[in-house]
Formats: C-alpha cells, structure tokens, sequence
C-alpha cells in the first residue's frame, strides 16, 4: 500500500519560511519522480514544483520560482519543499504526488499516480 505523508506545514507571517516533508512508503521511491502542487480555497489545484526520480532536475511554477526549492533523499523516502519569502498568495494545501512518467509531463496533475493527504499553509500578513 502507497503512502505519501506531508508535514511541516502551519501558519507563518508573510516574508517567513517553511519546509514541507513528504515521506512515501510502499513504493521504489527511487523510480518515482516527485511532485508538489496547491490548492487554495475556491481555486484549482496547481503545480508548484517536480523533481525526477534521480534528482537530476527540477521544475518550478513560474509564481514560485526562487523562492522555493524541491530536493529529495532517496535514501529517506522524502521529498522536501523548502518555502522562503513566503507570500499571501502562498497560502494553500499543499499535496505531494509521485509519478513514474516521464518528466515532460511532471507540470501536469494526471502525469501523478499516487497522492498524500495535504497539508495546510497559511501565510498572514
């Protein structure tokens, strides 16, 4: 059975940092790219960053780009979103997802075959 488990989430002031965790279990971490998408209230999910299975690259949302960064330990099953200069429209619930296709599709929720539970982020001014 697959699980991806987020955590590190919670209520931060604009301008803050977090770090999002990821843990899978059930599954070849290592032959899985990896993936964080939100969701706001009232709105769709997005992408928010990918990194494939070896870690070789890495794929941002345009809105998150230098300020977040996605790594992965293989050796951990975990994935981590480090968040800086976090802003009001930063506030979301934050999912991982694991994919086995191929990197071109990694901005793309369907491209994901297995999903945590979310966790949430607020960011106040």
């Amino acid at each position: 059975q697959v699980q991806l488990v987020e955590s590190g989430g919670g209520s931060v002031q604009a301008g803050g940092s977090l770090r999002l965790s990821c843990a899978a279990s059930g599954l070849i971490f290592s032959s899985y790219s990896m993936g964080w998408f939100r969701q706001a209230p009232g709105k769709e999910r997005e992408f928010v960053a990918a990194i494939t299975w070896i870690g070789g690259s890495t794929y941002y949302a345009d809105s998150v780009k230098g300020r977040f960064t996605i790594s992965r330990d293989n050796a951990k099953n975990t994935v981590y979103l480090q968040m800086n200069s976090l802003k009001l429209e930063d506030t979301a619930v934050y999912y991982c997802a694991a994919s086995r296709g191929g990197s071109y599709f990694l901005r793309r929720s369907s491209a994901y075959d297995y999903w945590g539970q979310g966790t949430q982020v607020t960011v106040s001014s």
